[in-house]
């Protein structure tokens, strides 16, 4: 009896709330470059913090993501020269396709990542606030859970590092450092050089197929950009299923590997089934429009119009390991330039109207309702 008194007050002892389970562990550092989500997924950045913000955290791996370009004007390089250079900054391996006959001078357009003052640096603002906590919780808990509320804020810390360093600003007017340009995971080809699309298709087979996706682990992730995939000067754009054949097959090596890619295409010059047949393919559907300056209606319609260099339009967000849709606030954007060097998106505001004649305010009165133009894509 004796004997059994004392093995249930060991067990009791082992059991005590105070006792810390060696099972809880500390949160893995993430890999810079790849965040972390919901169902499993990860992403990489694009490039432009808000457009992150807007597609739920970026990019996902294993997917195709297209952009519809405007013919009258190139703003999706801008989408393109900060997904690449985003990419680069990571140390991340790219994959670069052009229509031109030296893609590896695109690579010299890249922009710089903006450097953070101090005055935008968080952490100084945190550290005070921690050492007051740690006194307040000294009053009432107990000893043993200090070191783990410890390490929890540690780590808290660590992720908003991570977070800071998933996405950069760039600026636009200062290119990027020659070293990273000069890197050995960077592959270009030139589009001219594919004429019936094979030798562009075992470029990509051959990248992808040495960042695979071994039980969902993710050791590092890798960028494929293609630009203006069906232009003129290729003569792809004659090969209406050849191309749709070569997105099918480009998505099915995406799915299995730790890469994105990124294909802008000149819509304009395709039948409109075969644009349609492109846009089922795609995880994540963009266009880009370029806004004229003698647009006066819509001047009068938004807010902020003269500061517009385009306007973005999200058709489709990529969900995999999932079956919820992702719905949006909203779905058009305008472009802006901050400070003349940094892409923003911003959503669109319509004009303050007078209520006594239905117009904006600075406007002639006129009668009747407001003329709204239209800004669908």
């Amino acid at each position: 009896m004796a004997g059994d008194g004392a093995g249930v007050r060991s067990a009791t002892a082992r059991a005590s709330s105070f006792s810390r389970s060696p099972a809880v562990a500390s949160p893995k550092p993430e890999i810079p470059g790849v965040k972390h989500g919901p169902n499993g997924a990860a992403f990489v950045s694009s490039g432009i913090p808000d457009l992150d913000r807007i597609l739920g955290g970026g990019f996902q791996l294993g997917t195709v993501v297209m952009v519809m370009e405007d013919p009258e004007a190139p703003h999706h390089l801008l989408l393109l020269r900060n997904f690449m250079a985003q990419g680069l900054v990571h140390r991340q391996p790219l994959l670069f396709a052009s229509p031109s006959k030296e893609p590896r001078a695109f690579l010299g357009t890249l922009p710089s990542p903006v450097s953070a003052s101090k005055d935008e640096r968080p952490r100084s603002t945190l550290v005070p606030d921690l050492d007051a906590q740690d006194h307040e919780k000294e009053l009432r808990i107990a000893w043993q859970y200090k070191k783990y509320f410890g390490e929890q804020q540690n780590s808290e810390l660590h992720n908003k590092d991570c977070r800071q360093e998933f996405c950069n600003d760039f600026d636009l007017r200062k290119p990027l450092e020659r070293q990273l340009l000069n890197a050995q995971h960077i592959d270009c080809i030139s589009l001219l050089d594919s004429p019936k699309l094979g030798v562009l298709q075992d470029h990509c087979s051959t990248f992808l197929s040495k960042l695979p996706r071994n039980d969902g682990n993710i050791g590092y992730a890798g960028r494929v950009a293609i630009q203006s995939l069906c232009a003129p000067q290729c003569g792809h754009f004659e090969m209406e299923w050849d191309m749709v054949s070569f997105i099918r097959s480009l998505r099915a090596m995406v799915r299995s590997s730790n890469a994105v890619a990124v294909i802008t295409c000149p819509t304009s010059v395709l039948p409109h089934s075969f644009s349609k047949r492109w846009q089922h393919l795609a995880d994540t559907l963009l266009s880009v429009r370029a806004i004229p300056d003698e647009d006066k209606d819509m001047a009068k319609l938004l807010t902020g119009y003269h500061d517009m260099i385009g306007l973005l339009h999200v058709h489709k967000v990529a969900q995999i390991n999932s079956q919820v849709p992702v719905i949006l606030d909203a779905t058009t954007f305008s472009l802006k330039l901050q400070r003349r060097r940094s892409l923003v998106l911003e959503r669109l505001n319509q004009a303050p109207v007078d209520g006594s004649t239905g117009s904006p305010y600075g406007t002639p009165g006129t009668s009747g309702s407001l003329k709204c133009s239209s800004i669908d894509f």
